[in-house]
């Protein structure tokens, strides 16, 4: 009974992938009898049968489209990317409920990767919440403090070279 049970269990040193399904290595080059001696699957003559084909974008001695074309814009180390949030998303919170952005990830209000959360203020909220986020807007401020609310501001997220400074 154990001899049978044994063979059945897959453990990886018994592992064999089934017949014909491995294939031998192409082997080219190498003589006429295999179908792929002489040119080797290269065609008869020119650039690509010597092996000298030119790099990927290369135009023939014209000036590349990558170098015609100007160089615009660059990429700020230090901008800071807020997860805009809602006040009118607020409202599946119950009243009470301080919020941070452990609680907007739960809620999967906040998702992906952010500097932090920024409160917007679109919608309406009827009950009063504790909101700990890194930045507000005016009229969002104005909606929840109206509604009995407190919103606390975190720091600002370090970003650049030197961030863990």
């Amino acid at each position: 009974m154990a001899d049978s049970q044994d063979k059945r269990v897959p453990i990886l040193s018994r592992l064999r992938p089934p017949a014909g399904a491995v294939r031998g290595k192409h082997r080219i080059g190498r003589g006429i009898g295999s179908g792929w001696g002489k040119t080797g699957g290269q065609g008869q003559k020119g650039q690509k049968a010597r092996g000298t084909m030119k790099r990927l974008g290369f135009q023939g001695g014209q000036m590349p489209l990558q170098r015609r074309l100007p160089k615009i814009g660059f990429n700020n180390i230090f901008s800071v990317q807020y997860a805009p949030v809602n006040v009118a998303d607020l409202e599946i919170f119950e009243a009470g409920t301080v919020i941070d952005e452990a609680a907007l990830r739960e809620q999967r209000i906040v998702r992906g990767r952010w500097d932090g959360v920024k409160l917007l203020g679109t919608g309406d909220l009827d009950r009063a919440l504790t909101i700990k986020v890194h930045a507000v807007s005016a009229s969002a401020r104005e909606k929840i403090e109206k509604a009995g609310g407190t919103v606390e501001l975190l720091p600002r997220p370090n970003k650049g070279p030197r961030a863990s400074e």
